[in-house]
């Protein structure tokens, strides 16, 4: 199941090596110790993103983000006992210390419970967008069927979520939907369940959910159709759970320089001088996961979008979640990102 060695970081070390420790293996989790082996803190992913929203950088020290007070078990455990509460406490990683403090071992909750815990998520797909920022490349097909190495861009994006353990899709169509339609089928191929959401007017990020028939049992990934990006979806997921929201949005760090020197004015004197300031953003990253009550409160046939329904969460007090991603994204909206994604494509990248 992987070495817990292998996920050893010192205080000191910065949240970058970290993510590489986390990232690198199967166990998910860096383990902050000090020279003598003693636990000092963890670090999972969902703590990683969570000191990014605090506007914590990635060279800053793996302090910033760990856990202080991670839970642990000694030598002497009960299996039985400690699988029902990681199932209840939703831990997917705990470590075993000696009477001393120090690390011994690591239990993963996919030791103590046997066979596969496939996710019943449904995944949508927008694709229903006309595209027209890149025609005239799509002035006959519609954008998610243009190839980026070789390979149509939505169907890139099916292969990655399959890769990941899902199989389970909904596509909303609208213009020359049926292309679509034609080239997955009904996802047989990828050994998936394909669905399709037909819009017979633009109906926006989220309009096209109030077509779901059926209503999810589980919480439900909500992705445009022209985005390419490296996040592990189920770490979403179990971000999403561990914050309790009705939606989850991603976001990602922007940043522009100001090409002025910036004068802040105190009752008509200058009281400092900013010499060209880099301010930073959280912005939508155009993925999403939400609760199946979340489909009650989409207005049926009306245009929706997204942030509207968030905006309508925030004023009725229901909680909203931002999962900040640090892994590559690319929005192909455009003919220059589109040329990125082939490249990225060439050079062996998902595009």
């Amino acid at each position: 199941m992987g070495n817990w060695r292998d996920t050893i970081v010192r205080p000191g070390d910065s949240i970058l090596k970290a993510i590489e420790s986390v990232e690198r293996g199967v166990l998910q989790i860096a383990l902050v110790l000090d020279e003598e082996g003693h636990l000092v803190g963890s670090v999972t992913d969902g703590d990683i993103r969570r000191a990014i929203l605090r506007g914590v950088t990635l060279d800053q020290p793996v302090e910033r983000a760990m856990n202080y007070a991670p839970f642990s078990v000694g030598p002497d455990h009960d299996k039985m006992e400690l699988k029902t509460v990681m199932l209840a406490r939703r831990l997917h990683q705990v470590p075993v210390v000696d009477g001393g403090g120090r690390v011994t071992d690591l239990i993963v909750i996919d030791d103590l419970v046997r066979g596969s815990r496939a996710r019943d998520n449904w995944v949508v797909l927008m694709a229903g967008g006309l595209g027209k920022r890149l025609r005239p490349l799509t002035q006959d097909r519609p954008k998610p069927l243009i190839e980026v190495g070789g390979k149509p861009l939505l169907e890139r994006i099916v292969e990655n979520f399959v890769s990941q353990g899902f199989e389970r899709f909904y596509i909303s169509i609208n213009y020359k939907g049926e292309q679509i339609r034609d080239h997955f089928g009904d996802g047989s191929k990828w050994n998936s369940e394909i669905r399709y959401l037909a819009e017979d007017t633009a109906m926006g990020t989220a309009g096209a959910l109030s077509l779901i028939e059926t209503p999810p049992e589980a919480p439900l990934i909500v992705m445009n159709g022209d985005l390419v990006t490296e996040i592990d979806f189920n770490r979403a997921l179990d971000f999403h759970a561990e914050q309790g929201a009705m939606g989850t949005m991603a976001v990602r760090t922007y940043e522009f320089q100001v090409d002025f020197g910036v004068v802040d004015i105190e009752n008509g004197s200058i009281s400092a001088i900013n010499e060209k300031p880099v301010h930073k953003f959280f912005v939508n990253a155009g993925i999403y996961v939400l609760e199946p009550a979340a489909l009650a409160d989409i207005p049926r046939g009306r245009t929706t979008d997204m942030p509207a329904l968030f905006e309508s969460w925030l004023a009725t007090g229901k909680n909203c979640a931002a999962f900040p991603i640090h892994e590559y994204w690319l929005d192909v909206g455009r003919i220059e990102d589109l040329e990125r994604a082939k490249r990225k494509a060439q050079s062996g990248g998902n595009p």
